[in-house]
């Protein structure tokens, strides 16, 4: 007699944000799911066409994560877009543009 063994699965969510639209998505999927894996199989990829695995990095609650990093039960994979500005000459800017308007002031 042969005995079916079930494959053990858990719930993951993915999630993704644009400008105008956010969503997560939870699924079932096998225990040894990796990050790429979950956003494959939860077809996020057929909403949102212009995610790209090899430029979009991926997290776990706010903590950056390779793609192949294994899942654990109830994890949030979340899918970051690249940055358009870097955060760093962003705050140059606006430091140098506030010091202009205070000496604008004066």
């Amino acid at each position: 007699m042969r005995s079916i063994v079930a494959e053990e699965t858990m719930r993951v969510e993915v999630a993704y944000a644009e400008l105008r639209e956010q969503l997560i998505l939870e699924l079932e999927c096998p225990v040894d799911t990796t990050a790429a894996q979950a956003v494959e199989l939860s077809g996020i990829r057929e909403r949102f066409p212009g995610i790209d695995l090899k430029k979009n990095k991926l997290g776990v609650f706010g903590k950056m994560v390779k793609a192949d990093a294994k899942l654990n039960p109830g994890d949030r994979v979340e899918i970051y877009r690249p940055l358009i500005a870097d955060p760093k000459e962003a705050r140059k800017k606006r430091a140098a543009e506030g010091k202009a308007m205070k000496n604008r002031t004066r």
